[in-house]
């Protein structure tokens, strides 16, 4: 009689066992196909682009002069820095929008010219001033009028990389916040048409990388026009 009972207790035993398991694994599978449906995502790239105008204008105006003796080379430098600094004063600029770059020689007798170079004079000197300011239409005015100073016999460089004039903007802090916005917002449009033509439910965000910020001339023909653009990469869930 007490092995019957012993034998009933174990089958009870086991039966529960049995359902536990059962339970235990059917919360597994569910467990599993809820994370398999969360694992599921898509990346998509949001984009944000504007238009801006330079706020600030680097202009350097260089000029040259040939002579054989030092010392009125060195004043006829001077004398052009000041009718230079002149017209640009004139031009509406301040003294402190206006900075003049210590005088460059050359020696051409000991840098091994020829003597015909040499007669035409053994000494260059080259000067540099230059216009920073954020009056940007007064730099380009001045610009078209720089010819005027050609006429007075102030010979000036062409403009090379070095020496090439400067448009820039710097206001980029100001338009971040907006612009991050509607880049993670036009890569949630993406994702949403993605989502929906897959017949998936869109998520939340998964991953996201901001991307990096570029200021750009809009063409070569306006430098001072600025074309600032953000792609943003974004991860998104995907659910049924």
């Amino acid at each position: 009689m007490q092995f019957q009972r012993n034998i009933m207790s174990s089958l009870f035993l086991g039966g529960l066992l049995c359902i536990g398991l059962i339970a235990l694994g059917a919360l597994l599978a569910e467990g599993m196909l809820k994370f398999r449906g969360m694992d599921r995502s898509v990346v998509v790239k949001g984009l944000s682009e504007r238009e801006v105008p330079a706020n600030v204008a680097i202009w350097p105006i260089r000029f040259t002069e040939v002579g054989n003796e030092l010392p009125s080379l060195y004043a006829t430098l001077d004398d052009k820095r000041a009718r230079i600094q002149h017209f640009l004063q004139q031009q509406g600029f301040t003294a402190e929008e206006i900075s003049v770059s210590q005088p460059s020689l050359v020696d051409r007798q000991a840098q091994g010219y020829n003597e015909a170079t040499i007669n035409q004079g053994r000494y260059t000197g080259a000067m540099t001033v230059t216009v920073y300011s954020r009056q940007i239409d007064k730099v380009r005015t001045a610009m078209g009028q720089i010819g005027q100073l050609g006429q007075a016999g102030i010979a000036l460089t062409g403009q090379d990389y070095d020496n090439r004039t400067q448009f820039l903007f710097t206001d980029l802090n100001r338009l971040k916040p907006e612009m991050i916005a509607e880049a993670t917002q036009n890569a949630r449009e993406v994702a949403g048409k993605f989502a929906q033509d897959s017949q998936s439910r869109l998520g939340k965000i998964k991953h996201a990388s901001q991307g990096q910020f570029s200021i750009e001339d809009r063409d070569s023909n306006t430098p001072y026009i600025k074309k600032v653009r953000i792609v943003s990469t974004i991860e998104y869930y995907l659910g049924d």
